[in-house]
Parts: C-alpha cells; sequence; structure tokens
C-alpha cells in the first residue's frame, strides 16, 4: 500500500491548527483519509483520525492550560458526562440511521452561526463566573454533546465552544480552551471503540499525530496571540464551511 505523506501530513498540521483555534480539524483529516484509502473501512479511518486528531487536542490543552483560566469545577464533570455519552452514543448507531441526523444539524448550525453574527460582542469578554447549578448544567451539556460526537460528529466542538459561550458565559477564548479537555475525553472514547471494532493504521494515525502537534502548536499560539475576537472570526468560518458540507451531502443524497 503506497502512502502519499506529501498530502497526509501537511493536512494534519493544518487540521491540528484549526481545530486548536476553534475546532472542525475532522473537516480537513477525514475527506483526506478517506481518498487516499478509499478500500479501507470507515471503523479504520475514523479511529485513525481520532489517533491523529488527539495529539494535537491534548498539545492544544496543555499550551490554553497554562495561560488561560479554565473553570475546572464546571468543566470537569461535563468531560467526564461526555465521555459517557459518547460510549451511549456510538452504541445507537446500529439503531437510528445517522443520515437523519443531517437535516437537524444544518438547521441547527444555521442557527448558532445566525445568533453569534447578529450578537456582535458575544463571547469578547466573560459575562459572569460560573453560577450555583452550573456543575450539573455542564454535566448534562456534556453528555448530549458527548453522545452526539459519539452518535454523529460534525460540529462537536463548534457546539462545544457555543455552549459555553452562551450558556457559561465565557468568553471564546475561554470556552475554545475549555472545549478541549471535553474533546481529549471523547476523542479516548472513540478511539477505543473504533479499535474494538477493526483495525486502525497505526503508522499513518501516529505520523498525522505527529503533524497535527505541530499545527496545534502554531494554532494555540495564534490564538492567544489574537485573543477572543479572532477565535470568534474562525468560529463563524468553521461553522460556515460546516453548513455548506452538510448541505451539499444532503443534496448529493436526494
Amino acid at each position: 500500500m503506497t502512502i502519499d505523506w506529501f498530502i497526509l501530513a501537511p493536512a494534519a498540521f493544518f487540521a491540528g491548527l484549526v481545530d486548536a483555534v476553534v475546532g472542525g480539524g475532522g473537516l480537513i483529516q477525514i475527506p483526506v483519509l478517506l481518498s487516499a484509502f478509499p478500500q479501507t473501512g470507515i471503523p479504520t479511518l475514523f479511529g485513525t483520525n481520532k489517533v491523529s486528531s488527539i495529539a494535537g487536542t491534548g498539545a492544544a490543552l496543555w499550551r490554553y492550560a497554562r495561560v488561560v483560566k479554565i473553570p475546572w469545577r464546571l468543566v470537569l464533570p461535563a468531560t467526564a458526562a461526555a465521555l459517557v455519552g459518547a460510549w451511549l452514543g456510538a452504541a445507537v448507531v446500529a439503531w437510528i440511521p445517522r443520515d437523519a441526523m443531517r437535516p437537524l444539524v444544518v438547521v441547527m448550525m444555521l442557527a448558532v452561526a445566525i445568533y453569534t453574527f447578529l450578537r456582535k460582542n458575544l463571547g469578547h469578554v466573560e459575562t459572569h463566573e460560573p453560577r450555583p447549578g452550573d456543575l450539573w448544567r455542564g454535566a448534562l451539556f456534556g453528555l448530549v454533546i458527548g453522545f452526539y460526537d459519539g452518535f454523529f460528529g460534525p460540529g462537536t466542538g463548534s457546539f462545544l465552544i457555543f455552549g459555553f459561550v452562551r450558556l457559561f458565559g465565557m468568553d471564546f477564548l475561554r470556552a475554545s480552551a475549555s472545549a478541549k479537555l471535553i474533546n481529549v475525553a471523547t476523542n479516548v472514547s472513540a478511539i477505543s471503540f473504533f479499535a474494538s471494532h477493526g483495525p486502525l493504521l497505526w503508522t499513518v494515525g501516529l505520523v498525522m499525530a505527529a503533524c497535527n502537534l505541530a499545527g496545534a502548536q502554531v494554532g494555540t499560539l495564534i490564538a492567544l496571540r489574537r485573543g477572543s475576537g479572532f477565535v470568534r472570526q474562525a468560529f463563524l468560518v468553521v461553522v460556515s464551511v460546516l453548513i455548506a458540507k452538510l448541505a451539499w451531502e444532503m443534496l448529493q443524497g436526494l
């Protein structure tokens, strides 16, 4: 099997860069993997994508945590719940057609994009500290997003960031940093699930992980230097691309 590293390596680097800022690295890596390995099973490629992604996400989390004040009391219960939700979501894939989710997700992403665009000051500054009850609301939020990630997946990072901004008063930079911990947890859950359902391309995944990690270092540095306003702009771009991708897939299925 010939592996085109000149395509896979740059794609992993750019995916790590984008994912570190605002999520959405899978939009880059998964199509490249599908193109490079057309005869390989979907669980194998999705699991390989997660092996690559977790390196960059983990590195971004570590770097953010050194500079950004992450509300651990809120984020840790949400992360634990997301881990459970991801397993539950993956478990029901066989019962419910995943394609049924696509129209709903497009509508939800459109609502997120329009709301964020119209609220010019949304996420520029933190609006309030964690409040009583946020721990349980955070756990429920993590469970729902984790379930979605295990079941369908596209836009998980965007939903996490928007939820942390809108529901818990964070600015976009802190929301992006907080989302990374949940992303790491759901990636671990996904890798475990996919590895138990078929072999992963470990060599491909680990080489891409190194490139993804390098991209994450660059992306995190840019986000920290440019601040919440830049993350908000990048968020809108990624959400718009995701909407276009999902809408195109829906039209192709008609």
